[in-house]
């Protein structure tokens, strides 16, 4: 199969910007993958946003990777790539995450036997969960399993590849289990996760219930509610807008895991939950992120 790759070159800050849009841009091409990651480990500031194609760009292609700036694009090269699988190319660049007592790779990395190894591909829609809070939101879990949190039923909505609701599962094994995203596309990869990591879907303790559905906007959320763990892995604005749905749906006492919002966010992420009734439990940074622990009050 031909392959191509755009690469652009920027700071940091703009290229994770810009992956947080693509992430949100629901009517971006499918058939591109994009990808960012640090040049070089000597160099953390600078990075590489790479767009993996599997024809020639055009410039109907670039004009959608370049949306994904809210500034000025970074110059993109244009390369053809060997004749080889395109979307393996894509995932060689991606170092394995690890983080608590998780190791998180795609295929071509070898598995951690001291670690709960989770396999997660690239995907054209949701890229590989490298992403700064994805590893952050690990932690968190793993830090609830070891200060005695008990889950009996927990969500993940957003859950993008499921990764997150694979791990809450691991820790809580016996738990229902549901995870629930706005696209539809959710539903086929998470499938496949499934499939890959050994993980059973049905309606049962220690099974994934799969629910696609804008927040808890759904007939199934609500039934299987109240959850006492409810993760959520999106963005700062969502958060705030979702903040009544979630406290509707969270058991009193219950934990919510709260991501995908930067440090500069945090106060109005963390107000707008206050107003409904947590209180913060512990909060860990990582990078220019922040990854809240909220418990609600057992009385309002």
């Amino acid at each position: 199969m031909s392959a191509w790759k755009l690469s652009g070159e920027a700071d940091k800050k703009t290229v994770q910007a810009a992956l947080l849009a693509h992430e949100d841009a629901w009517d971006f091409p499918d058939e591109l993958v994009v990808s960012g990651r640090e040049i070089a480990e000597d160099k953390p500031d600078d990075w590489i946003l790479e767009v993996w194609l599997d024809h020639k760009p055009t410039a109907a292609d670039k004009r959608a990777v370049s949306s994904l700036f809210a500034g000025k694009a970074p110059a993109f090269s244009t390369e053809k790539l060997p004749e080889e699988d395109w979307v393996t190319l894509s995932q060689l660049g991606v170092d394995p995450i690890r983080a608590g007592r998780f190791h998180v790779r795609t295929p071509e990395h070898p598995a951690d036997d001291t670690r709960v190894d989770f396999v997660i591909p690239a995907s054209q829609a949701f890229g590989t969960g490298q992403h700064e809070t994805t590893a952050a939101c690990l932690s968190m879990l793993d830090l609830m399993k070891r200060e005695g949190l008990v889950v009996r039923n927990h969500a993940d909505i957003g859950t993008g590849t499921g990764l997150l609701a694979f791990a809450a599962m691991h820790l809580w094994p016996d738990a229902k289990a549901t995870a629930s995203d706005i696209d539809h596309v959710c539903a086929g990869v998470v499938e496949d996760n499934c499939k890959l990591n050994g993980i059973a879907m049905g309606a049962g303790s220690g099974e994934l219930t799969m629910v696609i559905a804008p927040g808890t906007d759904d007939a199934l959320i609500q039934a299987r509610a109240p959850y006492d763990l409810l993760i959520a892995n999106i963005l700062a604005g969502p958060l705030v807008e979702l903040a009544p749905d979630f406290a509707d749906v969270t058991s009193p006492g219950g934990s919510l895991l709260l991501a995908g919002l930067l440090q500069t966010q945090e106060a109005e992420v963390r107000t707008a939950y206050r107003k409904q009734g947590f209180r913060l439990a512990r909060r860990v940074t990582n990078g220019d992120w922040s990854i809240l622990w909220m418990r609600k009050s057992r009385i309002r």
